[in-house]
C-alpha cells in the first residue's frame, strides 16, 4: 500500500523543486545567452545587449570563424591535448593512488601529508617555467601534460576509492600469482570504473579549458589550442582595434563572433558529459567516503 505524503512534506517538496528549478535556470542562462547571441546579428545585439531569443537568425559569425583554417587546427590541437593529457593523468594518478591505498605501504602517512601540502603551496610560476625550460619541453605539448600529470585532489579521490575495494580481491589475485601491477590493471581498475569516469571528466575539463600554460610554454601559434585563440580574439576586441585603423592591421571581431567562438570552444566538452554522467555521482560519493 502506497503511503500518502503529509501536507508539510508536500509543501516542502513543492518549495524544494521550485527552488532547484529556478537555480537550474539561472545556471543555464549564460549558456543560453552565448548560444543565442552567436546566432544574432550585430545590429540586434548592439540594441538589445542581452538576447535570449534572437529575432533574425544569422550564421554570419560562424561563417566568419569557419572561413579560416585556424578554428579547425586549434580544435584538433585542443582535442589532442585533452585526449592524450587525460590518458596520462589517469595513468599516473592510478599508479600513485593504488600503492597509497594499501595500508602496508611504509611511509604512506608522510607521503599523503606531502600530497596535501601541494594543495596549499606550489613552486610558483617562474620556478615552474625554469624547470620546464631546463628539461627542454618548451614549445612541446609535454610542457602541458607532465607538470600537471597528477592533481592532488583527484589523487585523494582515487586512493579513497581503491581503499573501498575488498581486501579479499587482492589476496585472491596474489594466490593466483599476480604481482602488484597485474592486480592494479586487471582487478582494481576494472572495478573502479565509476571513479575512473568521474576523474576522466575532471581531467578532461581541466585540459580542455587550460590556456595559461599553453600561452607560457607554446611559442608556435600553429600549436595553440582553441582557448588561446579565443583569448586573442577577446583581447583584440577589448583593445579597441578598428577596421578602419590601417596602421594596426587588425580588424576588431564583433561581439557575436566572440560568442560564436565561445560556443565552438564549449560545446565539444559538453558533449562528453552525458556519456560519463551515470558514473559521475557514484564515483564522487564513493571516492570521498574515507580519508
Amino acid at each position: 500500500m502506497k503511503l500518502r505524503a503529509s501536507k508539510g512534506s508536500a509543501i516542502f517538496d513543492a518549495v524544494n523543486y521550485s527552488f532547484l528549478s529556478i537555480f537550474a535556470l539561472l545556471m543555464l542562462l549564460p549558456l543560453i545567452y552565448v548560444l543565442s547571441g552567436s546566432f544574432t546579428s550585430d545590429a540586434e545585439l548592439a540594441v538589445k545587449k542581452i538576447v535570449l531569443i534572437p529575432t533574425n537568425l544569422t550564421l554570419d559569425s560562424y561563417r566568419y570563424i569557419l572561413s579560416s583554417g585556424v578554428i579547425f587546427t586549434s580544435l584538433l590541437r585542443s582535442i589532442e591535448i585533452t585526449v592524450i593529457g587525460t590518458a596520462i593523468n589517469i595513468f599516473m594518478t592510478a599508479l600513485m593512488a593504488y600503492p597509497l591505498s594499501r595500508r602496508t605501504l611504509r611511509g604512506r602517512s608522510l607521503i599523503m601529508k606531502l600530497v596535501i601540502f601541494t594543495m596549499v603551496f606550489n613552486g610558483g610560476m617562474i620556478p615552474t617555467y625554469m624547470v620546464v625550460k631546463n628539461l627542454g619541453m618548451l614549445n612541446s605539448y609535454w610542457s602541458l601534460w607532465l607538470p600537471g600529470a597528477i592533481l592532488a585532489f583527484n589523487l585523494i579521490l582515487m586512493k579513497n576509492f581503491f581503499q573501498e575495494l575488498p581486501d579479499g580481491i587482492e589476496e585472491a589475485a596474489k594466490i593466483d600469482g599476480c604481482n602488484d601491477l597485474q592486480i592494479l590493471f586487471r582487478m582494481a581498475l576494472p572495478l573502479s570504473m565509476p571513479s575512473i569516469a568521474a576523474l576522466t571528466l575532471f581531467y578532461a575539463v581541466t585540459n580542455w579549458n587550460s590556456y595559461f600554460n599553453a600561452l607560457m610554454y607554446i611559442q608556435d601559434s600553429d600549436k595553440w589550442p582553441i582557448q588561446v585563440w579565443l583569448r586573442q580574439i577577446v583581447i583584440l576586441s577589448q583593445a579597441g582595434f578598428d577596421a578602419n585603423a590601417s596602421t594596426s592591421g587588425f580588424v576588431q571581431p564583433p561581439e557575436t563572433t566572440k560568442l560564436a567562438v565561445i560556443a565552438v570552444a564549449t560545446v565539444p566538452i559538453l558533449c562528453v558529459y552525458p556519456f560519463l554522467q551515470k558514473y559521475f555521482a557514484k564515483g564522487i560519493t564513493l571516492g570521498s567516503m574515507k580519508g
